[in-house]
C-alpha cells in the first residue's frame, strides 16, 4: 500500500502542475469549436504565444531526424473568411529562442556558424499572396527572412477551428502550418550535406481576436 501511495502522489502533483495556469469549473470543461472557416469572425488577430509552437526537423547524417523548436512567437493575422485571398499574415520568430534536446547544441545553433542570433534577432515571414485550395486549406506565399536573406516561400495552411477560449475568454482561431526550405539558400551552410539541407517546418498557430 505504501508503494502504491508513493506512485500516486507524484502523479497527483503532476496533474496539479499541468492544471495550475488556468482554473476551470465543470461548466468550462467543454469548448464550442466551430470547424466552418467561412463563419469565423473577420478582423485582426494577434498570435497567442503560449500555445503557438514553431517546430523544425533536419536529417542527422542520414541516420535519424533531429527536431527542435522556437518559442515566444509574435505576429498578426488580418483575416477575411469570406475573401481569403485578401487576408494577410505576419510572423516574427526570435532566433535566440531555439531549443533542442541538447543544451550544447542550443548554444552552437545561436552562434555565428549557424543562425547568428546576435546579428539576426528574428526570423520573419510576411505573406503577399493567399490562395484558397479547399474548404479549410490555403497556400500562403510570402517573404521569409532568415539569417539576413529573404526568399519567397509557400506554406500550407489548414484551418483547425475557432471559438472562445474558456481560459482567457478570448475568441481564438487555430491553424496548422507546414512548409520546407533549404537552409543553404539562406546562407546557413554549416555541415551540409552531413547535416541535412532540407528543413521541414510545422507551426501550430493560435490567434486571438483583438
Amino acid at each position: 500500500m505504501r508503494h502504491k501511495l508513493f506512485r500516486f502522489v507524484p502523479s497527483l502533483a503532476l496533474a496539479a502542475a499541468l492544471l495550475a495556469p488556468v482554473s476551470f469549473s465543470n461548466a468550462q470543461m467543454s469548448v464550442q469549436v466551430n470547424h466552418d472557416p467561412a463563419t469565423v469572425q473577420e478582423g485582426t488577430y494577434d498570435i497567442e504565444p503560449v500555445h503557438t509552437r514553431v517546430l523544425f526537423s533536419v536529417s542527422h547524417m542520414g541516420f535519424t531526424t533531429w527536431y527542435g523548436e522556437f518559442t515566444k512567437v509574435s505576429g498578426t493575422l488580418d483575416l477575411k473568411p469570406k475573401a481569403v485571398g485578401e487576408s494577410s499574415l505576419e510572423i516574427h520568430i526570435p532566433t535566440g529562442s531555439i531549443t533542442t534536446p541538447s543544451e550544447k547544441l542550443n548554444g552552437e545553433l545561436v552562434g555565428a556558424d549557424w543562425l547568428d542570433a546576435a546579428q539576426f534577432h528574428e526570423i520573419v515571414f510576411k505573406s503577399d499572396k493567399i490562395a484558397k485550395i479547399g474548404k479549410d486549406a490555403a497556400d500562403v506565399t510570402g517573404d521569409l527572412t532568415l539569417h539576413g536573406v529573404t526568399k519567397k516561400v509557400t506554406l500550407k495552411v489548414k484551418f483547425n477551428g475557432a471559438g472562445v477560449n474558456p481560459g482567457d475568454k478570448k475568441y481564438t482561431v487555430g491553424f496548422e502550418v507546414s512548409g520546407k526550405i533549404k537552409r543553404s539558400d539562406f546562407g546557413v551552410k554549416t555541415y551540409v550535406p552531413l547535416i541535412g539541407d532540407d528543413v521541414d517546418i510545422i507551426i501550430s498557430a493560435g490567434f486571438e481576436h483583438t
